[in-house]
């Protein structure tokens, strides 16, 4: 193997190593700040979790959690890690794990730090789909899973259509969306206030975003999903990245630009739809982790590794605030991460207003 460091720093870009290997013929980039920061989001995600576990109205010591997670320890504690909190966390994790990937994604796919999940309409339109199936009481057999799915994949195959004319860009892509994520709130707001006030109140605490009474149930779906869908968005990074110079230089490197498009758009969908159905629709999320995990690596655009780590770290540490921040009182934990998310949605504003791409 063959190495060269390279000593330039290109805007926006970290300091990276290439790499050549004989055996099998392959070359890269090798980019130590990156490799670091995962390693540190991984490290710090872990202690998280673990900490998550020790909170409720049983305090378990830090040391018994990691015990009975490879289950050691007391009986007792044992039932109560895995069977009464594991479940809570682990959708906690694999959903900020979706969510960073997805706007990961769609962020890179347009080009533009405002294209995420929620921004777009795939959200709101899973969370129709899902409403739709708690007050109108069917759901075809599908469940909240089958239903946030259809949902997510429906609106955004409308998306992409509405987008179309010769192709799609980007930027369409975002216009069109943000109208269609108006309609989808508006049927959504129809649907509550059409059902009986049980129906209403079980479908109001899941919009905001609720990890409170998660089970295995939604564990296994949401891990199955994210098993298939997170080593494709892996495969698709290469490709991702030459969307990146343009549609035009993208295809005179050999990028098949729409399908490609279209294969991102629908890993993209996959994973928002799985992480809502099963944690509801846990606002900024899928906006936010990608531009945080882009700033801490020096990339030009937002790595899909570090997005899906910084987002299990922001909705696991949101939800613990939730848990503990009011003593008695288990908040939803959409509403932290909306706090802590809008001052992140101002900033982006602000900052394409004066780079000149905001309109």
């Amino acid at each position: 193997m063959k190495s060269r460091p390279e000593t330039g720093r290109s805007p926006g870009a970290a300091h990276f190593r290439t790499y050549r290997l004989t055996l099998p013929p392959v070359s890269g980039f090798f980019r130590p700040r990156l490799v670091g920061l995962c390693a540190g989001l991984a490290a710090a995600t872990f202690l998280l979790f673990c900490w998550g576990l020790t909170t409720g109205d049983y305090p378990i010591d830090f040391t018994d959690v990691v015990r009975a997670l490879v289950n050691s320890g007391d009986p007792g504690t044992v039932l109560v890690v895995q069977e009464l909190r594991l479940p809570r966390a682990l959708v906690g994790l694999l959903a900020g794990i979706a969510f960073g990937v997805s706007g990961a994604l769609f962020q890179t796919m347009t080009r533009n730090p405002l294209a995420s999940p929620d921004m777009i309409g795939l959200t709101q339109g899973a969370g129709t789909a899902v409403v739709a199936g708690i007050v109108l009481g069917w759901d075809g057999g599908l469940g909240t899973q089958g239903l946030g799915l259809f949902g997510a994949l429906a609106t955004a195959l409308i998306v992409y259509a509405l987008a179309w004319r010769r192709g799609t860009t980007g930027y369409r892509i975002i216009l069109v969306g943000i109208g269609v994520a108006w309609i989808c709130t508006s049927a959504t707001d129809y649907l509550v206030a059409k059902g009986g006030r049980f129906q209403a109140q079980a479908a109001l605490g899941w919009l905001v975003g609720n990890l409170n009474g998660r089970t295995w149930g939604q564990v296994g779906p949401l891990a199955i999903a994210l098993a298939v869908l997170l080593p494709t968005a892996l495969l698709l990074g290469r490709l991702l990245r030459t969307l990146q110079l343009g549609d035009d230089v993208a295809t005179g490197l050999g990028t098949r630009v729409q399908p490609v498009r279209l294969a991102i758009l629908l890993t993209g969908v996959g994973l928002i739809a799985f992480a809502t159905a099963s944690a509801g629709p846990v606002a900024f999320v899928a906006l936010a982790a990608p531009q945080i995990a882009q700033r801490l690596a020096g990339t030009a655009w937002p790595p899909t590794v570090a997005s899906g780590l910084t987002g299990a770290l922001v909705v696991l540490g949101s939800d613990l605030i939730a848990r503990t921040l009011v003593s008695g009182t288990e908040l939803p934990v959409g509403i932290v991460t909306g706090v802590l998310g809008a001052p992140v949605l101002l900033w982006l504003l602000v900052r394409a207003n004066r780079a000149g791409s905001g309109g």
